[in-house]
């Protein structure tokens, strides 16, 4: 069998440069994604141990733990606010982010935000598979407490891991990947036993930690003394609280930028909106306050550490108590943990890379060929050496909301503003002028200029805060303090006066002699009701609606694909 024919074969079936089966808008069938869904999906989301790291990212900064937990709220507040307007056109449209994106960035220029998405899900999957690997090896621990003196070690002590640790984030990392085989619009059912899972072992968590820290008390974690001034320049506790509560935003940054891959597969559009409205901050505030609190009643039995990273806490007390009753709990949450990396690894990261990667290359990677690749490619980022510095990393991530909140504001603006609601589905299929959304060779230069000018300000304070050797001015340092505000609210004011100072002409004469947005709405929901195949026949013709179709003819006959 030759190079040729094995590419035909992995040829997907009914699909052009633009669309194939897992990007189309989505039908009926697969909109399964109820209230509880989007409920369980946050709750795995947030429930994990990179929301239990919150406070380290805050306290250390010189915040105290009440300070810290006010800036938690309000970022949380903030970043549902933004979930639910990032939701929108995928509730109502059923269409997904890089669909949407087209719109937004013009038919080829979508792909530089597309690709910025693409490679934050390998970075993220890559991380969150090591740590995944620090809680199997509580399991392996639990089982023999020398288990790492036993297996030699044969990394170099440049790459900041030993054999064992590998041989325990190899083993994660296989048994995620039956997991990655379910798409996206059947979770429901792994949702619910993760979920139960996941709240049972942070609730317990939390019970063993107040239950047994003792007469000594909390640690200086919960100390509400502060040595930094209350105002005055970027190391006062006002511009702290700020950049903190920009810093929980921007730790979610990437999944608000997406959200409408899973809105899309909501069965009704308040499902989406109540779903995450109600949920998402309540879980993240919950798991980011249980880690101030576990941390702090731990800290004293740690001889005064503060112990942030929850598999530590567990190795720690193998390392003071190695009785059965200890190794039964490491057992149980090694056993717990892995779930809960699993739960919100999978969805947020190979998942949604892979729906990412199936709108760049349609012909041949539907949603889970392109979360297998998301997988397998994850390791070239050295998870590794990122978990080294768990804390800065997470930083560096949140931080990174200094590139997503831009593209996030223009689509916000883009929606709201230039469309008023008003979408027209087929032309984010058609690659060429046909389009409304081709605007000028398939890219719109408003999006490049707005996204630039929601960056740039900010760009020198973010290089500064991940290179700690560069110094910058402190109107430079409070900018970028409010980075994920000002990038949001700049790039889509900036987005909305450029459509109405150079007004896309298409764009404008299809919003303008549509009919309202509800009918729009229905009108792409009702002609998208039907299989891909048939789309192709269904699609080619004109209702006489005035609004554009697309004409699809299948390129070869259909094949069974995974």
């Amino acid at each position: 069998m030759g190079l040729a024919t094995l590419i035909e074969r992995a040829r997907l079936p009914y699909v052009s440069q633009w669309i194939n089966e897992d990007i189309r808008p989505v039908e009926a069938a697969r909109r399964t994604w109820s209230f509880w869904t989007f409920n369980n999906y946050w709750l795995l989301i947030n429930c994990n141990i990179a929301t239990f790291l919150t406070g380290s990212a805050l306290i250390p900064l010189g915040l105290n733990w009440w300070q810290a937990i006010i800036a938690i709220v309000v970022g949380n507040i903030l970043a549902t606010i933004a979930i639910v307007i990032s939701s929108l056109s995928g509730a109502y449209y059923h269409i997904g982010f890089s669909v949407y994106s087209r719109a937004v960035w013009g038919m080829w220029g979508s792909q530089f935000a597309i690709w910025n998405r693409i490679f934050l899900s390998l970075g993220m999957y890559g991380f969150q598979s090591w740590v995944g690997g620090q809680c199997f090896e509580l399991i392996l621990l639990s089982w023999d407490p020398n288990y790492e003196s036993r297996i030699p070690n044969h990394m170099p002590a440049s790459t900041g891991m030993t054999t064992a640790q590998f041989v325990s984030y190899i083993i994660f990392f296989v048994i995620s990947l039956p997991f990655v085989w379910i798409k996206p619009h059947r979770l429901q059912r792994f949702f619910y036993v993760a979920c139960v899972v996941t709240m049972v072992f942070f609730i317990v968590l939390l019970i063993w930690a107040l239950a047994t820290m003792g007469h000594g008390g909390f640690g200086s974690t919960l100390d509400s003394a502060t040595t930094i001034p209350q105002t005055g320049g970027p190391v006062s506790v006002a511009w702290l609280m700020l950049y903190g509560i920009m810093s929980t935003i921007g730790s979610i940054a990437a999944g608000i930028l997406n959200q409408n891959d899973f809105a899309r597969l909501a069965r009704k559009p308040t499902d989406a909106i109540w779903g995450q409205l109600l949920s998402y901050g309540l879980y993240s505030i919950f798991t980011s306050v249980i880690g101030i609190l576990v941390v702090a009643a731990t800290q004293k039995r740690f001889d005064g550490e503060a112990v942030w990273n929850p598999p530590t806490i567990f190795v720690r007390l193998l390392e003071k108590d190695d009785s059965p009753g200890t190794r039964a709990a490491l057992f149980f949450a090694g056993v717990a943990l892995c779930i809960s990396q699993i739960g919100s690894n999978v969805p947020g990261n190979a998942l949604a890379g892979g729906i990412d990667l199936s709108s760049v290359f349609p012909r041949y990677i539907n949603i889970r060929r392109g979360a297998y690749i998301t997988v397998l490619l994850s390791p070239i980022v050295n998870p590794w050496q990122l978990v080294n510095t768990a804390t800065t990393f997470l930083s560096v991530l949140s931080s990174y909301g200094v590139f997503l909140a831009p593209m996030t504001g223009m689509m916000f603006a883009n929606y709201l503003v230039v469309n008023r609601r008003k979408v027209n589905v087929d032309d984010l299929f058609r690659g060429h002028s046909g389009s409304i959304y081709w605007y000028s060779y398939g890219v719109n230069f408003r999006a490049p200029i707005a996204w630039a000018v929601g960056v740039a300000p900010t760009l020198p304070g973010f290089i500064a805060a991940v290179n700690l050797s560069v110094s910058v001015p402190a109107g430079v340092t409070e900018l970028y303090y409010l980075n994920y505000l000002y990038g949001f609210s700049a790039s889509a004011l900036v987005y909305s006066l450029l459509h109405w100072v150079f007004p896309a002409k298409e764009v404008d004469d299809f919003v303008k002699n549509a009919p309202s947005a509800r009918e729009v709405q229905q009108h792409y929901t009702d002609r998208w009701e039907v299989d891909l195949s048939q789309a192709c026949q269904v699609l080619s013709e004109d209702d006489g609606s005035g609004i554009t179709h697309l004409d699809m003819t299948p390129k070869h006959e259909p094949t069974a694909v995974f």
